[in-house]
């Protein structure tokens, strides 16, 4: 069990006065999650301290060589009053991951856990209860060893913030405009694809900045080495309803293991929707959107759950989706998620966690 010292705030912050505009990383609480890893010591000196700035050495690791991952999950208040968490084991599992990769110590899920949990409950009136606003929870690993040779690798912090968001995309449950990016690369075969580490979003923002200005909400990224394969968005990863089916591209080391992904996947499953985890070339994806059969396209994640969407931009052509409306199948996924998320419908594949 991890023994967790809790330091709580003398004063605390006043809450956002209208959870309806709450938008995404605006407001924080009062309180942080700690922990510090040395080779004498291992993972210490676990704790919660009043929300507030970091004092870190400018030749901290993380500035110079990008050696930072983190995590992204939410805290979801129930009609009951009650607050819940949504799979959370998978995102300790998932982080331990890109720890490996990125030669970061790991640590036990169950470290993660508690203090995730114990974080959010100290903090949980700060968990908005307006339709669509959630808690969300931004675990983070940095080295912040100050030593640029990259010989030494000895110290590292673990820590976590809460921010109470509403709608990821302004456009809130709207059909958005992604735009395929045909030149930039997001990831490579042996890179860090599959591990959620700073670098991955840090090098995706320049194709994003220029897809914003052309009228795009996100940027769908192909495969590196050819760039005919569609692998995921930049905030999520993506789905194809394509003659019945359900058509998502292969996990592999250049793709997220999203978890909403794997939800949405047991679901469709759940419901007798045939799921296919394959290669999608866009020429595959054009010729049968010309033949009509590509039905509904949809982006899944934990920043946005289920985002429709109602057009891609590609070689200077905008190609629509449903007549640019939100899709049946679309729309019952995300009923069905939401629901189980914020606890108003039964939970029939244990994956909520209840915060005490």
């Amino acid at each position: 069990m991890l023994q967790i010292t809790i330091n709580k705030a003398p004063e605390l912050k006043a809450k956002p006065a209208d959870e309806t505009k709450l938008g995404f990383g605006n407001y924080y609480t009062d309180h942080m999650f700690i922990m510090d890893h040395s080779p004498e010591k291992g993972w210490h000196d676990a704790r919660i301290v009043p929300f507030e700035n970091f004092s870190i050495s400018p030749a901290a690791i993380v500035f110079h060589y990008g050696m930072c991952i983190f995590e992204g999950l939410k805290a979801y208040r129930r009609p009951d009053g009650k607050v819940q968490l949504f799979r959370p084991d998978e995102n300790a599992r998932r982080m331990m991951r890109s720890a490996e990769r990125m030669c970061m110590p790991q640590f036990p899920e169950e470290y993660f856990m508690e203090a995730v949990k114990t974080l959010v409950s100290l903090d949980s009136d700060w968990t908005p209860s307006a339709p669509g606003t959630t808690l969300y929870v931004r675990p983070t690993l940095i080295c912040n060893h100050d030593d640029l040779s990259m010989h030494s690798l000895g110290r590292f912090m673990f820590f976590i913030i809460l921010s109470p968001v509403g709608s990821y995309y302004v456009e809130g449950l709207k059909p958005v405009r992604i735009k395929i990016e045909e030149t930039a690369a997001r990831s490579v075969h042996g890179g860090t694809g599959f591990a959620k580490c700073g670098g991955n979003y840090a090098g995706s923002f320049h194709a994003t900045v220029q897809a914003e200005k052309e009228g795009y909400s996100q940027v769908l990224w192909l495969d590196g080495a050819t760039k005919q394969y569609i692998e995921e968005v930049g905030s999520n990863n993506i789905m194809f309803k394509i003659g019945g089916k359900i058509v998502t591209p292969a996990l592999g080391d250049t793709v997220l293991p999203g978890i909403t992904r794997k939800s949405c996947i047991e679901m469709f499953k759940k419901w007798g929707m045939e799921v296919e985890e394959r290669q999608l070339s866009v020429a595959e994806l054009l010729e049968q959107l010309e033949k009509g059969n590509v039905e509904e396209v949809f982006g899944v994640g934990t920043a946005a759950i289920v985002t429709p969407v109602g057009v891609l931009g590609y070689g200077g052509k905008n190609y629509e989706f449903n007549g640019g409306q939100i899709g049946e199948t679309t729309q019952r996924l995300y009923d069905e998620l939401v629901g189980l998320q914020f606890g108003q419908r039964a939970d029939e594949f244990g994956w909520t966690v209840m915060v005490e």
